[in-house]
């Protein structure tokens, strides 16, 4: 049984089935997963039948593909309904989230929906007189929550956020004083709780953070290889931001912190929009599809998405349906060159085309990259490309490279090339073993020597680095390859040409900013437990001292004091850990961290300007 398989499962329902075993089946409940994961697994219509023996079967009935209620999960072993096979089939079962399927319609001429991963939305910039409503990513889940979430209208957090703003924070500390090995799915319900319960309380975007802490955490201990730990460390890390700074914030910086449920659409009169290229989407909320950027003949970018729950099955084949917006027959490979009319336009404050039941839209011819008005989007210097996107605008860089062959790093290989006389490290977008990103990125290496036009996505770090997003063909100057998407073949090289075996990294001269990063990440995985092993990192403050960096320094010997801080009792016993105490001094490290990693990016670039803190 793969749990892709199975059906989505509401937080709230995990919690309940969870929350209800004895204490001792909880014990068990970890082995309880990984024996029914071993088992088979039989869908009929709205039903997944799961033999949990020869005489015994559980199912999850989720009748608009969700499971919203406990009695959903039925299974017919002597126990029930209080045995250990519910509370395991709701625990290996993704997440369910709300996920953009449908414009939905919204009087005045305005319409919502809800809002999907922001990271692949950003970078329009509004027309002027047009409004900009507040977005968050990850900003919704749990169908079983109302609809659109409806804020106090005092500008504090009322009491029931409070509380679960409290909860929430308590139940990520204790996953981060665990780690991904000693998060079970008794934590992972304790976090999901919160999670609902900030939901009920109106605060989407920490219920939303949450909902992703948990999603990584399963993909770390199913060894899903989709899973990368500095992600899931990012996860960690905007969870317990949002929930420490809420109790404390007011006005619009309370908004932010809240989140919003849906995003506002507003008209946009008429469009006239040119395909530049589509990408697949595989986040760790579990949700997949493809999203398509586009952009108006004054440079401004708009995205058609297709994104919805599922796995990298539906994000391979996201980009040859239809693109939901008007009577177009479109895919999304065939928008990312083509173009597109768009009448009765409706856009979200990131640039998201609405498609609402007044939206018209008809297939229009595209244009090619190195003609107007596409062209514009890569005449734009690079160093104030870096600049916005580090100061919180769109992530997306239009460059235009010279490829100088593989080389190996300590995190994998990569591509090296040449932007403007900086030695730029581009790497695959996903590893997925379903997605083509890597084996495209291994072939383009054997291009050495040629000169393209790309799309990439800012990777803030101490060294130029970027996502590797989409690319012109390396023998055809009149194609794009989207890198996602289309999958390269020895043919499409140069004549000539073979891969490389990747060289060694040039040794870069940088600040030793990963002693303090690599412990941020190592609590992640192992939790407290790993910052208390005798002789680990006893020199590295002082190391970071010598580098100038004195915070670094302060701030991971806090982390390694409260680590090490347990109290007994008057028999010598231990006392329960701070965890409070321990969540405060990696969260400080990891805003530290992200901070000082912006910073060296944006000298890296030679932006010439001071970074900006977004807020989280």
């Amino acid at each position: 049984m793969s749990p892709d398989l199975l059906p989505p499962v509401a937080p709230s329902v995990t919690a309940d089935l969870v929350e209800a075993l004895s204490p001792r089946l909880r014990g068990r409940l970890d082995a309880g997963i990984a024996k029914l994961a071993a088992r088979p697994l039989v869908r009929d219509g709205d039903t997944v039948r799961i033999a949990v023996d020869d005489d015994t079967d559980l199912e999850l009935h989720a009748p608009d593909g969700v499971v919203t209620t406990a009695d959903a999960i039925r299974c017919g072993c002597l126990l029930a309904p209080g045995c250990l096979h519910r509370a395991a089939a709701a625990s290996a079962a993704p997440v369910a989230q709300d996920a953009p399927t449908a414009a939905t319609p919204a009087p005045a001429g305005q319409e919502s929906e809800p809002a999907r991963e922001g990271g692949h939305g950003r970078g329009r910039s509004p027309r002027p007189g047009s409004s900009a409503g507040t977005t968050t990513p990850d900003a919704s889940f749990a169908p079983d929550a109302p609809a659109v979430s409806e804020a106090p209208a005092a500008d504090l957090p009322s009491p029931a956020q409070l509380a679960a703003a409290h909860a929430v924070f308590d139940a990520a500390s204790d996953v981060l004083d665990a780690g991904t090995d000693g998060s079970g799915a008794v934590l992972q319900a304790a976090l999901l709780r919160a999670a609902h319960t900030a939901r009920l309380a109106g605060l989407p975007r920490a219920a939303a953070a949450a909902v992703s802490v948990v999603t990584g955490v399963r993909a770390a201990r199913c060894a899903d290889p989709a899973y990368r730990l500095p992600e899931l460390a990012d996860a960690l890390r905007d969870v317990l931001a949002v929930a420490h700074r809420l109790s404390s914030a007011s006005g619009p910086a309370l908004a932010e912190l809240r989140g919003t449920v849906r995003q506002p659409y507003t008209p946009d009169g008429s469009l006239r929009l040119y395909g530049v290229f589509s990408e697949p989407v595989l986040t760790a909320t579990g949700h997949a599809g493809a999203v398509t950027w586009t952009a108006d003949a004054e440079g401004r970018l708009y995205t058609v998405s297709d994104v919805a729950p599922g796995g990298p099955g539906r994000a391979t084949g996201a980009a040859d349906r239809t693109v939901r917006i008007g009577d177009t027959a479109l895919t999304h490979r065939e928008l990312a060159r083509a173009g597109l009319a768009v009448s009765g336009a409706t856009v979200s404050p990131t640039g998201r085309l609405g498609a609402g039941a007044r939206v018209r839209a008809v297939r229009a011819s595209g244009a090619d990259w190195s003609a107007e008005p596409l062209d514009r989007l890569w005449r734009v210097p690079v160093a104030e490309q870096v600049a916005g996107a580090l100061a919180g605008g769109r992530d997306l860089l239009f460059l235009t490279v010279t490829l100088a062959g593989p080389v190996r790093e300590a995190t994998g290989d990569c591509l090296l090339a040449d932007c403007e006389g900086r030695a730029l490290r581009l790497v695959a977008a996903h590893d997925h073993p379903a997605l083509p990103c890597r084996d495209n990125l291994r072939l383009l290496a054997a291009a050495r020597g040629s000169r393209l036009r790309i799309v990439a996505r800012l990777t803030p770090g101490p060294l130029p680095r970027a996502l590797l997003l989409a690319a012109e063909h390396p023998s055809r100057s009149d194609a794009r390859v989207d890198l996602g998407l289309d999958r390269l073949r020895h043919a499409d090289l140069p004549t000539g040409t073979a891969v490389p075996a990747p060289a060694v990294a040039p040794v870069a001269d940088e600040a030793p900013l990963h002693l303090l990063r690599r412990r941020v990440h190592q609590t992640v995985s192992g939790g407290r437990r790993v910052l208390t092993f005798p002789g680990g990192g006893t020199g590295d403050g002082p190391r970071l001292r010598r580098a100038g960096l004195g915070t670094a320094g302060d701030l991971l010997d806090e982390l390694g004091a409260a680590a090490a801080d347990r109290s007994r009792d008057a028999f010598g016993r231990l006392l329960p850990a701070d965890t409070g105490r321990f969540a405060r001094a990696w969260l400080a490290s990891a805003l530290y961290t992200g901070e000082v990693e912006r910073a060296l990016c944006a000298a890296a670039w030679g932006t010439g300007r001071e970074v900006t803190t977004p807020a989280f």
